[in-house]
Order: C-alpha cells, then structure tokens, then sequence
C-alpha cells in the first residue's frame, strides 16, 4: 500500500470556462502551455516534498484531456463520465490503481498555483487527526484576493470559494458566496478563509461520499464538499499562510492574465 496517491481531476466540460484545462497558460519562461500542464508540475513538486513513495495521476474521462496529457508524459487513469464532480472522481480513479494508498490527495486541475507546503499541510492534518474523514486547506484573503472577489461577485461572477469554521478548526460551511459578509470598502473583523481546490481523503471516506449520493446543498451551490457535511463526516481545515504570490484559481477566462502574472510572480520566489 502506497502512503499518498495524488490524483488531479480533469474535465472537458465545466459550465462556466469549457475545456479549461486545455486552456493555453503562458508560463515564466514566455512558452504558453494547457493549464493542466501547470497543475501537474505542482502535484509533482507536492509528491516530492511529501517524500516517500507519493505519486500523482492525472484522471479524466475525456480522450483529448488524456491525449494530450499521455502525450505531455504525464500518468493518466480513465474514469467514468458519470462521476459528478472531483472528489466522485477520486474515488473511481481507486479502482483503476495497482493499489489502494492511505490517504487520496485531490488536487483540482484548475488549482495550477498551489505550493508543495499546502498539500504536505493537509496530508499532515488527516494524518495526525484520526477522526477526520477530510481534509482541506484555506488562505486568510489578502486584501488584492477580496477586492478580485467583490469584484467578481458584483458583476454576477463566481471568482473562489469561502469556508468558515468552528474555534477548533472544523468546517462549518463553504460557499461561493463571500462569508462571513464584508461590505465592499471595510476591513472585516473576521478574516475572510479562501478555501482551495485541495483535499485530502481516507478511501473508506471517498467510499461513503460515493454512496451517500448528491444533497441539495452541494448541487445549489455546486460545492461537493458539502456532501461530506451532510453526511456528518468531519472536514478538518488546515489554514495556511499565503504565499508569496496569490492564490488565483482559474474559474474564468478573466483570469487567465492574473494567473499568468502570478506562475511569474511564483517563478521569482519559489519555483516548482
């Protein structure tokens, strides 16, 4: 049995940006590549700060993902087009493995800016507290990542996710919403928590999120994390401290230009 299996799920056809993983992403080195090409070298690095035997996948149902992926020399696993979101992915990338790891990282393939550190954070998390079933990471908002929020919010857009949590770290909720509410213009009392395309997961956890079947809350947000609260089972959040450079997910083509800013922004202070 493996310790740590690093899986990136990847589709063809998000709602709100079509083909995104394709996407060409114009790197430090002037060279555009697909996003996921990003994201990949960000699951390798994580699988090398984690040590050991951790690997990471790509897993995919649609055939121009894993071509051009196979092709970019990176480990690719087909799953169903069933699967409704990432983590359903995940638990039915398992099946087509050699083995069954400890623990199953999700590291979403529009997540193409997350540091090695906030991966081996969330390992860490699942790993030290065994009554979680998972475990995700947030970022206290930079005051640049809540003005990109607002602004996306007011023009009817959805720029990230929040998630708020109990005094012991536990996840309350996660929404696409900004929570807790910030009027435009103040400084809130309660730092505002950008939760992050990243999970960590037990396989018997995966198992039940697969059983317990899609709840109204998760498809009204469009969050899958919230199936694992309906089901009562315990979301540990590992906050982390920002990065030197911002934690932009790419959930529009608007932000192409400022992730594109950023992998150069990254490349100047801690490159993969």
């Amino acid at each position: 049995m493996s310790r740590v299996q690093i899986i990136i799920p990847a589709r063809l056809a998000s709602t709100r940006f079509p083909a995104k993983p394709l996407a060409p992403l114009t790197g430090a080195d002037g060279i555009a590549r697909p996003a996921l090409h990003y994201t990949w070298e960000a699951g390798l690095a994580a699988a090398r700060a984690l040590g050991g035997d951790a690997r990471c996948v790509i897993a995919t149902d649609d055939a121009q993902i894993a071509d051009a992926a196979g092709s970019a020399g990176m480990d690719v696993v087909m799953t169903p087009v069933t699967c409704a979101n990432g983590t359903e992915r995940c638990a039915a990338a398992l099946d087509a493995l050699d083995t069954v790891p400890e623990i199953v990282v999700n590291l979403q393939g529009d997540a193409p800016l997350t540091p090695p550190a906030m991966v081996a954070a969330v390992v860490a998390l699942l790993e030290t507290d065994p009554a979680l079933a998972m475990a995700t990471a947030a970022v206290p908002a930079t005051p640049a990542v809540l003005a990109h929020l607002q602004t996306d919010a007011a023009a009817g857009r959805v720029g990230g996710t929040t998630v708020v949590c109990a005094t012991g770290g536990r996840a309350l909720y996660f929404s696409k919403s900004i929570i807790p509410h910030v009027s435009p213009g103040t400084v809130p009392q309660q730092p505002v928590l950008l939760h992050l395309g990243l999970y960590a997961y037990r396989p018997a956890a995966l198992a039940a999120y697969a059983a317990h079947g899609p709840v109204p809350l998760e498809l009204q947000e469009g969050l899958e994390q919230l199936r694992f609260l309906d089901a009562g089972l315990p979301v540990g959040v590992a906050v982390c401290p920002a990065p030197a450079w911002e934690m932009i997910e790419l959930n529009n083509p608007s932000d192409i230009p400022l992730i594109e800013a950023e992998l150069v922004r990254r490349a100047q202070t801690e490159p993969v």
